[in-house]
């Protein structure tokens, strides 16, 4: 690998050899471990982000890999696991289980008339914790062999065996989260691990002391009281940064004031529905309105310019449409660089 690394030109054609930007690094030589969780069994409204890691793989082999913020970013080495065809194929099952339950549910009838479906609700949960555990166990294997783990959903349940890895690892963090909502639903529809219920679930972990959510623009009632009561999190809101920034308000300073409430170390959690649905518009779940890409990338920098690390990312809901895979792609790429930055500057 070292030979190759030597021999390796980054302005060469990206190479098809199954890897992230068709970099040249296996697990062993790489720093960075992308574990791919291509699950989407409870979505409520458009399927498909169970095709987003194969759609990132398939686009960033197109990307050039000079990186304004960190133009040798990709030496850090980056690894991307072969996409689990097992979990693709039990995402498939369940999620044909699934429709069933949101079908009877959105008919205003009972899970329990006949025929009862609650023994196929606790069956869909008990897989989605089995995928939760499995990606717990290779993200703390990851960790404890020295490597940094990254996740590329599926939908936005995705993550979780992630997050409690990095609580396994973490006394204190923080999640700086971009959406469209705030999913802080319990067990929407019944599924306890939910794309609707992911920040429900992440606050239940205590080693996470701040969640900071941003472009939030399609919430319910409940969850603005959730998050009006809690000190743990805040929320800035679609329509009132946009007022803001109407008003005046420079971006940066916005982005500094955001900042602000996390701590030392941060998991940077991205939905793309948080975006402009022109960047996303086969996502599972678009809202019009939103950020641009490359303000969230200035809010990113911002992260690293305040001297805080950036200890993991996933990104989630990523359609299965060449486009949405291009723009994940980039995503992807920029967050490596910025989380290896932020790791070197804080040694």
């Amino acid at each position: 690998m070292s030979n190759q690394l030597q021999d390796y030109n980054p302005s060469g054609i990206g190479e098809i050899n199954g890897n992230l930007l068709g970099l040249p690094f296996d697990y062993e030589s790489a720093n960075l471990i992308v574990f791919s969780v291509p699950w989407e069994v409870t979505v409520s409204y458009g399927a498909g982000t169970a095709n987003g890691p194969q759609r990132i793989l398939d686009a960033s082999v197109q990307l050039d890999l000079f990186d304004f913020d960190h133009p040798d970013g990709w030496k850090q080495g980056i690894f991307m696991e072969e996409i689990s065809q097992d979990i693709l194929e039990k995402n498939t099952y369940f999620r044909a289980l699934a429709a069933k339950v949101i079908e009877r549910l959105a008919q205003g009838k009972p899970l329990t008339e006949t025929p009862d479906l609650t023994p196929v609700l606790t069956e869909i949960n008990q897989a989605c914790q089995q995928v939760n555990q499995w990606l717990f166990t290779r993200s703390q294997e990851a960790i404890k062999n020295g490597k940094r783990v990254a996740v590329i959903g599926g939908d936005h349940s995705s993550p979780l065996g992630y997050f409690q890895a990095l609580a396994a690892n973490y006394d204190n963090f923080g999640i700086l989260h971009i959406d469209a909502h705030a999913d802080l639903r319990d067990a929407y529809e019944g599924f306890e691990f939910s794309h609707a219920s992911i920040m429900f679930n992440a606050i239940k972990i205590p080693q996470i002391s701040q969640l900071v959510q941003v472009g939030l623009r399609d919430i319910s009632h409940d969850e603005v009281q959730m998050i009006d009561r809690s000190d743990r999190i805040v929320a800035y809101y679609d329509p009132a940064i946009k007022q803001k920034l109407y008003s005046g308000t420079t971006w940066i300073d916005l982005c500094r004031e955001i900042i602000a409430h996390l701590p030392e170390c941060v998991h940077i959690s991205f939905d793309v529905d948080g975006l402009d649905p022109k960047l996303c518009s086969s996502t599972g779940t678009p809202v019009p309105g939103g950020l641009e890409l490359e303000q969230t990338f200035c809010l990113f920098r911002e992260l690293v310019n305040s001297g805080r690390k950036i200890i993991g990312f996933d990104l989630c809901e990523v359609g299965d449409a060449e486009w949405d895979g291009n723009v994940g792609a980039r995503i992807v790429y920029k967050l490596a660089n910025l989380m290896d930055l932020s790791q070197q500057r804080s040694k």
